[in-house]
């Protein structure tokens, strides 16, 4: 019968004898433990000879000995000589050290798991018959799979010491959620939102976590960020995962820095989670490229609470794209000094409404007749402002008719 351990390998020095495909691979993921790697080979791959010249690890250009395994914690022997591995193999099981045979599993006395990561949870499978890795590493990806599609409920259920993750959700569409963001709010006792947090992947979430509620609603005011803080650090010292779901990215004028301070500073650990920023995934969904060669190599991105600043008009004037995030309500002003400063009135504007969602609008203008057009068509926030040559509503289009064709 095999049993199913974990084990703790960082700074522990591990043995391993052969450097060819097999042990490189195994390498590799002893190296992402922290192990103290010693390789003891007369040949070497390409991958284990750049490891040890940048200091990864030991290589010994030999044959392997018996006193190699002098103070090892654990060995592979993974040669491409059946006869040396399990000489290998005896040599540690006379020292009781454990150890993989790569030419015989059944020979040695331990077996390396098929291993997925989530969060702070590792999923382990193995064979506990004849080893058959294409079977683990099925298994493991759909348990894997079925994990990070937030299917499983992750939270502790031991009491500890409570945590802050802030989770960039993206842009709107729950899809473009990165995996670590899924795992974190399987895991949370406590979701905080905004407005801008992807509400459908709430939908996930068991009925039993609280959410908590801090955005901006047509009626109701936003919670002030002091407040927002005090909500975050206050369950986390209850003992409690704290998932702080804010849109886009938490870094990309989020405040996510502040949350992430106030956390600190009231000794509550706290993990970031980046998101798939709005500023320039909502512009890729609908077809805008931020940058593209011959029209703009740079982007701005900036705040409309900021108004158009000296930095947003010479960016306008000199055609590099400008992203306006929240700044509907600034459109105006944003024009009028834009137009002031020498951009040309000619110069095209894109607003994107709801980016990425089901309520997605584009409209397009220029700075000339932007705000009368935005007027019109009643343009409301959420939206993403793009300025620059690269909202042209035919580039695309034009891009794509000027690409020779392959027969």
């Amino acid at each position: 019968m095999t049993a199913l351990f974990g084990l703790d390998l960082k700074d522990r020095r591990v043995l391993v004898a052969g450097a060819g495909h097999v042990a490189s691979r195994r390498i590799k993921r002893f190296l992402a433990e922290g192990a103290d790697v010693h390789v003891v080979s007369p040949e070497a791959s390409d991958d284990v000879r750049r490891l040890a010249q940048h200091g990864d690890l030991e290589w010994r250009a030999r044959t392997v000995e018996e006193a190699d395994l002098d103070g090892a914690w654990f060995v592979l022997a993974a040669t491409d000589d059946a006869a040396v591995n399990d000489a290998v193999a005896a040599w540690a099981e006379a020292r009781r050290v454990f150890c993989i045979d790569a030419s015989d599993a059944t020979n040695g006395t331990a077996r390396q798991a098929a291993l997925s990561r989530h969060g702070d949870l590792a999923v382990g499978v193995i064979s506990t018959d004849r080893p058959d890795p294409a079977r683990i590493r099925a298994v493991r990806d759909a348990v894997a799979a079925h994990i990070d599609a937030g299917a499983v409920d992750l939270r502790r259920r031991r009491s500890g010491h409570g945590r802050v993750i802030l989770v960039g959700s993206g842009p709107g569409d729950p899809g473009l959620v990165t995996v670590r963001g899924r795992q974190a709010l399987a895991e949370a006792d406590v979701v905080v939102t905004d407005r801008l947090g992807t509400t459908e992947l709430l939908v996930t979430v068991p009925y039993d976590v609280e959410v908590v509620n801090v955005g901006k609603s047509p009626d109701r005011h936003p919670v002030p960020q002091d407040e927002i803080n005090r909500i975050l650090v206050s369950h986390a010292q209850q003992g409690r995962t704290v998932v702080r779901l804010k849109g886009g990215d938490p870094f990309v004028l989020g405040r996510g820095g502040e949350e992430v301070h106030a956390c600190l500073e009231a000794g509550v650990p706290v993990e970031v989670v980046p998101g798939v920023t709005s500023a320039l995934s909502v512009p890729a969904r609908a077809g805008i490229p931020v940058t593209q060669r011959g029209l703009s190599t740079a982007v701005l991105v900036t705040s409309g609470h900021a108004g158009a600043d000296a930095t947003s008009v010479a960016a306008m004037t000199h055609g590099t794209t400008v992203v306006v995030l929240m700044g509907v309500a600034a459109l105006p002003d944003i024009v009028a000094a834009g137009l002031a400063g020498g951009a040309p009135g000619t110069t095209p504007v894109a607003i994107i409404e709801s980016g990425t969602t089901a309520d997605e609008r584009v409209t397009h203008g220029t700075l000339d007749d932007i705000v009368l057009i935005a007027g019109e068509t009643g343009v409301k926030p959420p939206a993403i402002i793009v300025i620059g040559n690269v909202s042209r509503p035919d580039l695309l289009a034009s891009e794509v008719a000027a690409t020779p064709r392959r027969e």
